[in-house]
């Protein structure tokens, strides 16, 4: 079990978000992998902005606490602990999201497992575990919430969260980058389908995140190691992605769909590092 702040900490970036989407009031959002890092971000953000939050979570004592700081923070909200990569989690999932509200307008697909195999020594059980739990959960997910989108009213979003590793690949990430471009396919894919009920569907792909629940011994502060890297110069928050996915979930990106958004301070945008120019 791992949490990245107190609970000042987390009040502190609460109040400091500025709502910018009163239509949101009101609203149900569903984001995966809620209780840590750029998940607990997204879900700060929406409840910020009037939402009802579904919070989800591989760890139960993690996902209580947060819990406990969405309860103190006055933001409704209901938490639902489980695995993704368990096809009868996701079915319990989407009926407690039905029993406690009735309909979903934003499922945030945003849990991952992540990990790296060497090709030289593969390890087919991380393989599995990580295409049972980024592709299929997101796949299952997605699906249940289009079911559930039809049966409240006309419209909605579906955001999954790509990564950078979904466009260049990544040294020593097989198979999270497969993972990730497989996340790239199905937005585009599912964006067709669902299109004619106005369901949108977009991904983020982020950068460098500042993220404490990296952290370790050498790293306390989980300070990511690429910021030569980055022509902006400095490390993403989780409130940077979660400004792109209110900003996508909102009426002001309603001719967008089908995309994916790098937030990455510009890394893929160069050739090469600014240090090593080819």
């Amino acid at each position: 079990m791992r949490q990245e702040n107190s609970f000042e900490d987390v009040k502190r970036q609460y109040e400091a978000i500025v709502p910018r989407y009163p239509e949101f009031k009101g609203q149900v959002a569903l984001v995966t992998g809620s209780s840590r890092g750029i998940g607990h971000g997204i879900a700060l953000r929406l409840g910020r902005e009037g939402m009802k939050v579904v919070l989800t979570g591989f760890d139960a004592e993690e996902l209580a606490i947060t819990d406990d700081r969405f309860a103190r923070l006055g933001i409704e909200h209901v938490t639902v602990p489980g695995d993704l990569a368990r096809p009868e989690y996701i079915d319990e999932l989407f009926q407690k999201v039905e029993a406690s509200y009735g309909t979903l307008d934003l499922l945030v697909n945003n849990a991952a497992s992540m990990g790296s195999i060497n090709p030289g020594n593969m390890d087919l059980e991380i393989m599995q575990t990580q295409f049972d739990s980024n592709i299929r959960g997101s796949f299952l997910c997605s699906y249940k919430a289009v079911e559930l989108m039809r049966k409240g009213h006309k419209g909605g979003n579906i955001i999954s969260l790509s990564s950078v590793g979904g466009a260049r690949a990544h040294w020593h990430s097989i198979p999270y980058d497969i993972t990730k471009g497989a996340i790239d396919s199905l937005t585009r894919a599912l964006a067709l389908e669902v299109s004619a009920e106005d369901i949108r569907v977009n991904a983020i792909g982020p950068g460098a995140i500042q993220n404490r629940t990296h952290a370790g011994d050498d790293n306390p502060e989980g300070i990511p190691e690429e910021l030569p890297l980055i022509p902006l110069g400095r490390y993403g928050i989780p409130q940077d992605i979660a400004s792109m996915v209110a900003f996508l979930a909102s009426p002001e990106a309603s001719y967008i769909t089908g995309q994916i958004f790098y937030v990455d301070g510009g890394l893929l945008a160069q050739l090469s590092p600014r240090e090593h120019p080819i």
